[in-house]
């Protein structure tokens, strides 16, 4: 499902992959947060993405006209995962509103893996 705006223009439809990248974008903007991660179901592998694979940590639907997007990402090591998170929600979630114009419901953060950073 893709997100979708009436206007008195018309309707502005805006593809998930779309809203993905906004949201992966924006979530590595947030300090604490390495980057993206994929994570391998079958092996249980956690890889980081590169900065152009962002939309492949972030899973994005519409429910009742709401975005509810889900996050996997790597935090840095000695960190706060809650402020990271709390920070990554307020920005994820303040940024894909701006810049669509669609309401975000609920984001989900999933810390899969940690990583030392020098």
């Amino acid at each position: 499902m893709k997100g979708q705006m009436d206007t008195e223009m018309g309707k502005i439809i805006v593809d998930e992959d779309v809203l993905a990248k906004y949201a992966g974008s924006a979530a590595v903007e947030c300090f604490g947060v390495v980057g993206m991660a994929s994570v391998n179901m079958k092996d249980g592998i956690v890889k980081l993405l590169k900065r152009d694979s962002l939309k492949h940590g972030v899973n994005v639907a519409v429910k009742d006209g709401k975005l509810l997007i889900e996050l996997h990402i790597i935090v840095a090591y000695e960190v706060s995962i809650l402020a990271v998170a709390k920070n990554l929600v307020d920005n994820v979630k303040y940024k894909v509103e701006e810049y669509t114009g669609l309401e975000v419901g609920k984001i989900t953060v999933c810390v899969e893996s940690v990583k030392v950073v020098d």
